[in-house]
């Protein structure tokens, strides 16, 4: 093991610096994704009781942190003499914190960036990572260090700027071109709004509602949903009544692909944690909720509870073994790398991995084949993805078809024919539809 190299050290008292809370969140915040633990439960756990200004920046730093690390990560490490790696996670977590105040948040003083990184660095590892801490940013602030030519590598240099893994820029700089990548990878270094869908009131009368009591919304791309600035959807009027989800415009969309009628018996196959769930509830006779993980499944619960229509039923049962004899509809919202919401969830992009892409394909392939042995004859099995990877998307549902004569695609006439492809299946791109990424496929079993 490396050991950590602090140049020097600081005395005098400690001094407590305005704004640590915020700062202090938002490093936990980092520590524990780095723990493995997504960004959004790391999130709700962090911010406690803060005040929502602190809860507002401490967001802000994290996610800004996770979308910017390889960037922050260049401008730091020449500044390090030993070497990047030989700097202990914590205080590298400090550092980009640190740095990405100074080149990222204008409204943050210099001295504010400085002093409270070196406050955190003296709690993390005493005085001298303090004084570490403090000389590095210092030079950071001085506009160090002097940065070479860029990479001739188009891919490894979108990849350091915009912090992505370069093995998925590639794969995207082949699917969409370097300016369709360089898009995407905006898209996703961009913090998303707020994007609320119907649930138990309409969304003509939640709008009207919600201008009433002087909050602004207009509407999401496609007409999926209202869109808000309001960063917290418990302070809108009619969270508690169940009056409405939280819901991007592509699963909002995808609800309408799937065509639910009001006789259906649904299937959801991977239900956490919920928004599609109540969107096809709404429209169904009955609807059983599955999800393998106890945990999501009480969340799923929680949320069927709040803004569902009574006619959902949640049960806890891994797909690839259904719990259900028959549906005239299921749906295989599956397993994937998520690639399709990297601007929602910042931290997903650093754990995503070729090795991981195959895995998922074993499991796709899995949950779909026994999905469609509870699809009757004239029933519908529909599967989807968040993902952007044709492995996942319309390559899985080849393969699938290959094995299942007895299933054919169909076209829906209920999404925009801009969202769906030559062969009539869903796909959102969030670069050029301004949504998440996302992917869907109708399957009708024929005979």
């Amino acid at each position: 093991m490396t050991s950590v190299f602090f140049p020097s050290v600081v005395k005098g008292p400690v001094k407590r610096s305005a704004g640590l809370d915020s700062r202090r969140a938002a490093l936990t915040i980092l520590e524990q994704v780095r723990a493995g633990k997504p960004f959004d439960v790391a999130l709700d756990g962090a911010l406690g009781t803060l005040a929502p200004a602190d809860r507002r920046l401490a967001h802000e730093l994290a996610a800004g942190v996770l979308r910017q690390r390889s960037a922050l990560d260049s401008r730091i490490s020449p500044l390090v003499s030993r070497g990047w790696p030989s700097v202990a996670p914590n205080i590298q977590d400090i550092l980009r914190l640190g740095t990405y105040q100074l080149s990222g948040l204008d409204r943050v003083p210099e001295h504010a960036a400085v002093d409270t990184s070196v406050t955190l660095a003296r709690e993390a590892g005493g005085a001298r990572a303090a004084a570490f801490v403090n000389a590095v940013l210092r030079r950071v602030a001085r506009g160090e260090p002097e940065l070479g030519d860029e990479s001739s590598d188009p891919s490894e240099r979108l990849a350091v700027e915009h912090s992505h893994p370069v093995w998925l820029v590639r794969r995207w700089i082949q699917a969409f071109g370097i300016q369709g990548t360089e898009g995407l990878l905006r898209w996703n270094n961009t913090r998303p709004r707020l994007i609320l869908q119907p649930a138990r009131q309409s969304l003509e009368s939640l709008a009207g509602r919600w201008r009433a009591a002087g909050f602004e919304v207009e509407p999401a791309p496609h007409g999926a949903g209202l869109i808000t600035n309001e960063s917290r959807p418990a302070d809108l009027p009619g969270f508690a009544e169940g009056d409405f989800i939280v819901q991007d415009p592509a699963q909002a969309l995808l609800a309408r692909f799937v065509e639910v009628h009001s006789r259906s018996v649904v299937y959801d196959v991977c239900a956490a944690p919920g928004g599609k769930t109540i969107a096809l509830g709404r429209l169904a006779k009955t609807l059983l909720a599955g999800e393998v993980s106890p945990a999501r499944a009480r969340r799923l619960g929680e949320n069927v509870r709040r803004a569902g229509s009574g006619r959902e039923w949640v049960v806890v049962a891994d797909g690839r073994f259904p719990p259900v004899r028959q549906a005239d509809v299921v749906l295989v919202d599956a397993p994937c790398l998520g690639t399709g919401t990297f601007a929602r969830h910042p931290d997903a992009r650093w754990r995503v991995t070729p090795e991981a892409l195959a895995s998922l394909e074993k499991l796709q392939g899995q949950l779909l084949t026994q999905a469609a042995t509870v699809v009757p004859t004239g029933g519908l099995l529909v599967y989807s993805t968040c993902s952007l990877e044709p492995e996942e998307n319309r390559t899985r549902v080849d393969r699938f078809l290959s094995g299942h004569p007895d299933f054919q695609r169909e076209r829906s006439n209920t999404v925009s024919a801009d969202l769906l492809t030559a062969d009539g299946d869903l796909s959102t791109i969030p670069q050029q539809h301004g949504m998440d990424g996302a992917y869907a496929a109708r399957l009708r079993r024929t005979r």
